[in-house]
């Protein structure tokens, strides 16, 4: 069985000219274990897909899907109360720019342990002790100093690997990563990539990473889905993937990497949609 199923999810948010489909009959499975990228353009519908998934979305979204469970249960047919006990701590996701994710207002300490009082209902003293815990596991050196720091006290790296730690504090079945390495510098970007496809091998969560980097796809993915407009162009496994792309748009943004650079001037993805497709592939 699998642990994440959705089937012909769509997402549509209303607007002064109408209803606007951000995401358009998506069906996305991942299992116990695996890594699975979801990749495309900025706008492709990546994180609402996984935002509708955790009962994110503001009130002007309208979400129908017809499936979506986890690890065997209804997500549709929870109650907001009996959703609240899933995320957080049976699905965690990592959001985009930790910097902005984190509450200025509060330390670190404040908010790691919050999710720990919450989820899994520890005292102070276990609380402290778990998160010194989780603060040394991703790498944050003087962890009992960090507890006292303010977001904005921490570089943008070490804010993901609190934001990483905030995820994992309870251990769950599913963690999803939004852009987890943006705006980091490329040396950044392995360390936490490297933290958390360590993390997913030890505790042997799945991992359900969104991004647009086509090289963070080689380096972490078993299985790809391809997302542009709000639709799945193509799913394969990550090697199939890279070696024969059945989708023009997928050739797309595999010819607009800069290593497939020619002459002075890098491909983009316009310039391929429209090529023919390779004999016996799909369009």
């Amino acid at each position: 069985m699998a642990l994440l199923e959705i089937e012909n999810l769509v997402v549509e948010f209303e607007t002064s000219t109408g209803p606007f489909r951000a995401v358009d009959g998506v069906s996305i499975k991942v299992d116990k274990s695996e890594v699975l990228a979801i990749v495309g353009e900025s706008g492709s519908g990546k994180s609402v897909s996984m935002l509708a998934c955790m009962g994110l979305l503001p009130w002007t979204a309208k979400v129908t899907a017809d499936k979506m469970l986890f690890d065997g249960r209804d997500l549709l047919k929870l109650s907001d109360s009996e959703r609240r006990k899933i995320i957080g701590k049976e699905i965690s996701m990592i959001f985009q720019e930790p910097v902005a994710s984190l509450n200025p207002c509060f330390t670190v300490g404040f908010q790691l342990e919050e999710v720990l009082r919450v989820h899994m209902g520890m005292d102070r003293t276990q609380r402290r002790a778990r998160a010194i815990e989780l603060l040394t596991l991703v790498g944050i050196p003087e962890p009992e100093e960090r507890l006292r720091s303010y977001p904005h006290q921490m570089s943008g790296g070490q804010c993901q690997r609190v934001m990483i730690a905030i995820a994992i504090a309870c251990n769950p079945k599913l963690l999803i990563a939004d852009e987890p390495t943006t705006a980091l510098d490329v040396t950044i970007q392995k360390q936490i990539l490297d933290l958390l496809v360590g993390l997913q091998d030890k505790y042997g969560m799945g991992l359900i990473m969104i991004t647009h980097n086509m090289g963070v796809v080689a380096e972490t993915a078993d299985r790809v889905v391809v997302q542009y407009k709000g639709r799945k162009m193509e799913e394969a496994d990550v090697l199939s993937l890279f070696e024969s792309p059945k989708s023009n748009y997928t050739r797309a943004l595999l010819s607009a990497l800069p290593d497939n650079a020619t002459g002075d001037r890098l491909p983009t993805v316009s310039d391929m949609m429209f090529e023919p497709a390779p004999s016996g592939a799909a369009e």
